[in-house]
């Protein structure tokens, strides 16, 4: 649990919004995450669970740079460095970079992908390569299952048999397989409530038929490259276990990848070659030497 210090500074940033990103930048969640618990983080040292599940509360596009969460939250900019580290290398986060197809630009975005539901570097991996990661560690539960026992925490009149939820997982997990979240379904099936209801298993099957979501447009997955949460270094994911260089973890200097080139870089390399090429055109035909 976080310190008395770690939640009045959580409850006054939660007073005044967090600083959301440049827009395009920020925080982005992983897809597939299980529901948000009271105590999601159990295997983190107290400080790195408190920062975890302050960052799992925040939405995306919001500000998540160690120097913007050291004007938040108690902790100074070293010492988030380190919990943040640590959170990446217990597979809560990662760190790298983004082309979104269909933008406009050839520019790469930086990106932070933090996942409330710790996840390998197999996980990554898919995730870098756009693919739908498979899930290794399939809850007893589903994620639909879930959100629909709990359903009762949020709107009493609308608790749930287990028979119930069982019988209507079928109907959530479509909303889930067309991109919609927990707080989105909790909305659709809460919000308007008619007094009494007298069937909430008939109310909620009604909900989830009657507002499912259209079916998302399919588009080409984004371009992404990961990056050494030390170094700052890309690389292939098979390349950062626990999001961390060869270099960083003791290895050879020699199997780290070279840093992509500036656009100065290149614009000077360019016209050194032109003048090399120059040099080194012959001269025309009869022309003293």
């Amino acid at each position: 649990m976080a310190d008395a210090k770690f939640t009045d500074a959580a409850r006054s940033a939660h007073a005044a919004p967090h600083p959301m990103a440049n827009p395009g930048y920020g925080k982005r969640s992983a897809p597939d995450q299980l529901p948000r618990t009271g105590d999601d983080f159990p295997h983190l040292p107290p400080r790195e669970a408190a920062i975890a599940a302050y960052v799992d509360r925040l939405p995306d596009g919001t500000d998540i740079s160690v120097k913007t969460l050291a004007k938040t939250l108690p902790y100074g900019q070293c010492a988030l460095r380190t919990a943040l580290n640590a959170l990446q290398a217990a597979g809560h986060l990662r760190r790298g970079r983004e082309h979104v197809h269909g933008s406009g630009s050839a520019r790469w975005i930086t990106r932070t992908w933090f996942s409330r539901t710790a996840r390998d570097d197999t996980w990554w991996a898919e995730f870098t390569r756009g693919e739908l990661p498979r899930e290794r560690q399939r809850p007893t539960r589903s994620r639909a299952f879930i959100l629909l026992a709990a359903l009762g925490r949020t709107a009493p009149a609308l608790s749930l048999s287990a028979a119930d939820c069982a019988a209507l997982v079928p109907l959530a997990e479509r909303w889930f397989a067309r991109g919609a979240t927990e707080e989105a379904i909790l909305r659709a099936l809460t919000t308007g409530l008619p007094t009494p209801i007298h069937s909430p298993a008939a109310l909620v099957r009604s909900r989830l038929t009657a507002k499912l979501p259209p079916e998302p447009i399919a588009d080409r997955p984004a371009l992404r490259v990961l990056e050494c949460a030390h170094c700052g270094a890309p690389g292939r994911p098979e390349e950062l276990p626990g999001g961390a260089c060869g270099p960083c973890r003791g290895e050879s200097a020699r199997t780290r990848p070279p840093a992509p080139l500036t656009a100065l870089a290149v614009r000077a390399h360019a016209a050194v070659a032109r003048a090399a090429l120059g040099r080194a055109r012959p001269l025309p035909e009869g022309t003293p030497a």
